[in-house]
């Protein structure tokens, strides 16, 4: 019998077991907190309990106390919710939308090609019903690999065309599926072993649809608090308006969209929506009585701030406007002055790395109409630096200053509120891969990031990736408890840019290997681009936000 040596991660003795055994029956059933395992790290990749041992390697549990395995939980809730409406609702079809409050935003659709519309409360209490019906029955979740014809004809005996529309821009000679009883996904990623570990879930009408709430992030034991959010839902509402109107919303329709040559359509239609948007800030701005002095301009990293800036102080010039633009970057406080984070390393989220007393003056002073000396930042030496030019506003002129804390109140204290207009960028797409398996956000910016560090910054993906879990805690804490007291928001997702950066970042993280601790990320980053066709950057418009990323902006 053939045996394979697994090594473990909390320090126990390495065993020999018998290859195939199941990954799971290797450790117990729930972490030392108590919290139950829900996936593994084998080889630094995320994977189900249920894989077998093919290999040595070194294996450690993942719970919702980890990243990696709150993702395999929200992946498995939404295959399961798909499931309990095919079950329950048998001729409606459930799209899941985006995140929201923690949750999942989903809507329902009679037949294939109906409009959305709203979710009634017999329809969420039968879902919620058969969910937890499903959940009770604790049926195990399989990996099926199949032969590409035997997978298209499942998909389509089920009606399940979004799987089918994926499959047919692809041309893998094995599909591997997950079963769940008579249900057939098409994998995407890890699943839970069994449909007894999704709890708690739970199922909230809101706006023209619902949401599947899922465990909170600070006790998995429980739901995370519910509570709307209205900026991001404008952001998502609006930018699925627009999904329509280009007739892409899933990947499928984007792949066609490439094949057929409908490509640079696509992409022309949504760059003139972006700039549309950018028109009605600015005239929002030009008709506010009294006329806002200061406009600030505020997202999470990778949101796209400088260029949009930039293009919005173009929109303000048609307007008769002189736009001076500003960024908190130019604020950083020389290296040794750096504010140190839980990981002993210097944490640039934090506003301790922006020298607030310094921007606050040059702020009040320009807006009193006096001189200041251009401030700019010198990445290199790691030190303030001053070109030696001057600003000075004019009456009427505006300043626009973009950066991620640049409405956290702090920045403008005493500076009158009706002096500033506040707008919270962020790159929200509202494409999905399929019905049930949304395109992540937060992937999305981060492949967006891993493009532009290096390209711009010489950093590999490696370093990127390593450095994004301190950005994140920089986002949650910095940046999205003021999204809310935001004037206006802006949207500065592409349904197309994935395409774009496909090139670019699947070399990038090609280049990081499985004994590093990265690996499971660029795994998740590289299946994830390999539902997309790639497209050259050659039809970028000049003046895009994908520009800031990719290079070649003709902004300056």
């Amino acid at each position: 019998m053939n045996t394979v040596s697994v090594s473990f991660a909390d320090g126990r003795r390495p065993v020999d077991v018998p290859a195939g055994t199941p990954l799971g029956d290797l450790m117990p059933s729930a972490a030392p907190d108590g919290l139950p395992y829900v996936a593994a790290l084998f080889n630094n990749e995320v994977v189900s309990l249920r894989t077998p041992a093919a290999l040595n390697g070194t294996l450690r549990g993942l719970t919702m106390a980890d990243g990696d395995g709150r993702l395999v939980f929200r992946r498995t809730a939404c295959m399961l919710l798909a499931m309990a409406a095919r079950r329950a609702l048998p001729g409606l079809r459930l799209r899941i939308h985006n995140s929201l409050s923690g949750g999942m935003f989903f809507a329902l659709r009679d037949g294939d090609r109906g409009p959305e519309r709203p979710v009634s409360a017999a329809e969420a209490r039968t879902l919620s019903r058969e969910l937890r019906a499903i959940v009770a029955e604790n049926l195990p979740i399989e990996e099926i690999p199949c032969g590409y014809e035997e997978a298209l004809r499942t998909f389509a005996a089920a009606g399940q065309h979004d799987k089918v529309g994926l499959l047919r821009h692809r041309n893998d000679p094995v599909v591997t599926l997950q079963a769940c009883g008579a249900f057939r996904e098409l994998r995407q990623g890890p699943a839970l072993p069994a449909t007894g570990l999704l709890a708690p879930v739970g199922i909230v009408r809101h706006w023209n649809g619902a949401v599947l709430r899922l465990p909170w992030r600070d006790d998995p034991r429980v739901l995370a608090p519910f509570a709307p959010q209205t900026a991001l839902e404008r952001i998502h509402r609006e930018h699925a308006r627009w999904g329509e109107l280009l007739g892409v919303r899933c990947a499928a329709e984007l792949n066609a969209a490439i094949a057929e040559d409908r490509i640079r359509d696509v992409m022309q239609m949504s760059e003139a929506l972006h700039d549309k948007s950018f028109a009605r800030l600015a005239d929002r701005i030009a008709g506010r009585k009294p006329r806002p002095r200061l406009v600030l301009i505020a997202g999470p990293s990778s949101a796209g701030k400088t260029t949009s800036c930039k293009r919005l102080a173009i929109h303000l010039q048609v307007l008769g406007f002189r736009p001076v633009m500003l960024s908190t970057d130019d604020y950083f406080v020389p290296e040794e002055l750096d504010p140190i984070g839980p990981d002993g390393k210097p944490d640039y989220e934090d506003i301790r790395a922006v020298d607030v007393p310094a921007l606050r003056a040059d702020l009040k002073a320009l807006l009193a109409g006096r001189e200041i000396r251009r401030r700019t930042f010198d990445f290199k030496a790691k030190k303030p630096a001053w070109p030696g030019d001057t600003l000075r506003l004019a009456a009427d002129d505006i300043v626009l200053i973009e950066g991620i804390h640049a409405l956290n109140p702090v920045l403008t204290r005493g500076i009158p509120q009706e002096a500033k207009f506040r707008i919270f960028l962020s790159a929200l797409t509202q494409l999905g891969i399929d019905d049930d398996n949304v395109l992540s956000t937060t992937d999305n910016r981060l492949l967006r990031r891993i493009v532009r560090d290096h390209q711009f910054r010489g950093h590999s993906a490696k370093k990127t990736i390593s450095m994004w879990p301190s950005v994140r805690r920089g986002e949650e804490k910095w940046i999205f408890p003021f999204q809310e007291e935001a004037d206006a928001a802006f949207n500065s997702a592409l349904d197309y840019e994935l395409p774009v950066l496909w090139p670019f970042a699947f070399v990038l993280l090609s280049e990081i290997k499985p004994a590093d601790p990265e690996y499971a990320t660029a795994r998740r980053l590289m299946q994830l681009l390999v539902n997309f066709h790639p497209i050259p950057s050659l039809f970028v418009p000049g003046d895009s936000i994908l520009r800031e990323y990719i290079g070649g902006s003709a902004l300056h």
